[in-house]
């Protein structure tokens, strides 16, 4: 991998991470149209790693908009703020669901969904719920008042906890399901994203340390060790696309962060539904007609 795909792989990362979208499946399109990880077993390991693992630069641009709460959150652990406890609380209610699921059914869902298809008819049926949210919240004009972030319960995380684990199917959106189920459950549009964004640290953390550190199987004995995806990456590609990457990311999902918290204020979900739609109707189009492969 050259260092300018992953500076455009980190950008891309950057741009989609937050926005409901989906990474992967932008992530996907474009490593296939670059030819990365299309030759081998082992290219394709090394691809899928890269892309998870670049997710570090969008951890560090909310972990860096978001100090002055994390810095809240760390008070209350230590017993110094209880609004800090109570969001750390809730933070750890919606992401059990995912971790629990996740090392359950991970290697199953990398094996059977990480393809084309699956993330074509994910794009369209989650734009199809954005425009379903948004249908829904106009015939429910009190919706548009809910819930602060601090009003949260325990119930309300773990429902957008479970949730959130449909995003491993890919092409999904992770930040989809949790902005939708936020406001499901009463959350102000406010709420509703800055929990997403917050959730989506210790998600993403978790998820790119696993892929890191975990053992890869299936290729050469010598990546099925502690920190497997980490020397897969470094036989691979070498440091300097990864640290490209991860500053790309970063930079570039600062931006969106900001762009859609602005958005949002006076504008709804829908076009991002209709953008869901149009772009697996393209891209399937060009699968079904053999224009584009992958």
């Amino acid at each position: 991998m050259q260092p300018w795909q992953a500076f455009i792989l980190g950008v891309i990362e950057g741009i989609t991470e937050y926005l409901p979208i989906s990474s992967t499946g932008h992530l996907l399109v474009a490593q296939h149209l670059m030819g990365i990880g299309t030759a081998t077993a082992t290219e394709k390991a090394a691809a899928d790693t890269f892309a998870i693992c670049i997710q570090g630069g969008a951890i560090l641009a909310v972990l860096g908009i978001y100090l002055k709460r994390v810095l809240q959150m760390l008070r209350g652990v230590i017993g110094q703020d209880s609004e800090g406890l109570k969001l750390a609380v809730m933070l750890v209610a919606g992401f059990l669901p995912a971790a629990g699921i996740g090392l359950a059914l991970n290697d199953k869902i990398e094996e059977k969904l990480f393809g084309m298809w699956p993330v074509i008819v994910a794009w369209i049926v989650g734009g199809v719920m954005i425009l379903a949210t948004a249908w829904w919240r106009k015939r429910n004009p009190a919706a548009g008042r809910g819930k602060e972030l601090f009003e949260m319960t325990w119930k309300m995380a773990l429902v957008i906890g479970l949730l959130q684990c449909l995003a491993m199917w890919p092409g999904t959106s992770r930040s989809l399901m949790t902005i939708v189920g936020g406001l499901l459950v009463g959350l102000s549009i406010r709420a509703a994203v800055e929990y997403s964004f917050l959730l989506g640290v210790l998600t993403l953390t978790a998820a790119t340390a696993k892929k890191a550190v975990w053992k890869v199987d299936g290729l050469d004995a010598s990546y099925h060790v502690w920190f497997g995806g980490a020397k897969l990456m470094w036989d691979s590609y070498g440091p300097l696309p990864l640290v490209v990457g991860i500053v790309a990311a970063a930079v570039s999902a600062a931006i969106a962060v900001k762009w859609l918290v602005s958005y949002l204020q006076s504008h709804g979900l829908s076009i991002f539904g209709w953008y869901r739609i149009a772009l697996g109707v393209v891209i399937g189009g060009l699968m079904a007609t053999g224009v584009f492969t992958a």
